[in-house]
């Protein structure tokens, strides 16, 4: 699944992204045991073309997928330069003195040179609209992660303020849980529990008003924090605002569209979703069938589609 990258060994991958880490430091170090993360004061992120659903890694990739997500991430880190971010600078001494390999050409686009961090096992989701699980869980119970809302409210209504819903980052393999404030603050501290709070909101505030400027609502988001190894400080990582990990929709189709399909046609893989439940069942055949070259392209499209919008102002 991964790819071979001189200089860099890989020590992880994800359903999109592969991390890498440089080789010379796991050569030259023979004290590595356990996480490789955990000994490198960088790694390489490389987002992958793959596409996932339902938790499963389908075929074919999406063309062209992991240099837009990366690029969206690019820009936004771009658009929030109060908040501390992973990034890791070529002018940072720290690096200078590690000689780090090259990144390839052809991985360019697609890779992203971080300082690693000790992540906090929290995804920090942000609803400013009611729609997806947070819907389904209002239906049942009336609140959203334990926070009480209003009476009434539809599929796709705007929520009277956006809300923190956070969720527990679970294992490799099994499912994230969503879980309430209170069980944050047990996890973390209430100190970060309250900073992960207050900066998710912060910027998606930020970024919901950026969106309204070019014809988009940003409906819902997550986030991912963890705290800088050097000074301790709350810092912003993994990919950010991206159509992988927010919901965005067209704000005039919102206002006019005669139905929620059209209303709420989101810039992400919802298309590829969409035809996976309506043509497989896990239950019958253990294997996802092939995307076809339609669904493909639709996705892909879509993705670009909210590149263009975003990075080009309109």
């Amino acid at each position: 699944m991964s790819e071979t990258v001189d200089g860099w060994t890989h020590v992880y991958s994800g359903k999109v992204r592969d991390l890498y880490v440089p080789t010379k430091m796991m050569d030259d170090d023979d004290s590595w045991t356990g996480d490789p993360l955990s000994h490198s004061p960088v790694v390489l992120v490389v987002a992958s073309d793959r596409v996932s659903a339902f938790d499963e890694v389908l075929s074919p990739a999406i063309p062209g997928k992991g240099a837009m997500l990366t690029k969206l991430t690019r820009w936004w880190f771009d658009q929030l330069p109060e908040v501390p971010n992973h990034l890791a600078h070529p002018l940072d001494d720290r690096l200078e003195a590690l000689e780090l390999p090259e990144v390839p050409d052809e991985l360019a686009e697609r890779a992203t040179l971080c300082r690693t961090l000790d992540m906090f096992p929290i995804e920090c989701v942000v609803r400013g609209f009611i729609t997806g699980g947070g819907f389904k869980e209002y239906q049942e119970t009336g609140a959203i992660g334990g926070i009480p809302l209003p009476d009434g409210l539809s599929n796709g209504d705007r929520l009277p303020e956006p809300i923190f819903t956070p969720a527990w980052k679970a294992p490799l393999g099994e499912h994230d849980e969503n879980i309430s404030f209170e069980r944050t603050v047990e996890l973390v501290g209430d100190v970060v529990a309250e900073q992960l709070r207050e900066l998710s909101l912060e910027i998606f505030e930020h970024a919901s008003a950026i969106a309204e400027q070019r014809g988009l609502i940003l409906a819902d988001t997550k986030f991912e924090f963890g705290a800088d190894r050097a000074i301790g400080i709350v810092t912003l990582a993994d990919e950010v605002l991206t159509s992988d990990s927010s919901r965005y929709w067209d704000a005039e189709a919102y206002a006019t569209a005669e139905t929620p399909e059209l209303r709420m046609a989101s810039f992400d893989k919802q298309i590829v979703r969409d035809w996976l439940a309506a043509n497989w069942d896990p239950e019958a055949v253990e294997e996802p069938p092939t995307l076809p070259h339609e669904i493909v392209e639709q996705t892909a499209e879509r993705y670009r589609a909210l590149v263009d919008r975003l990075t080009q102002g309109g």
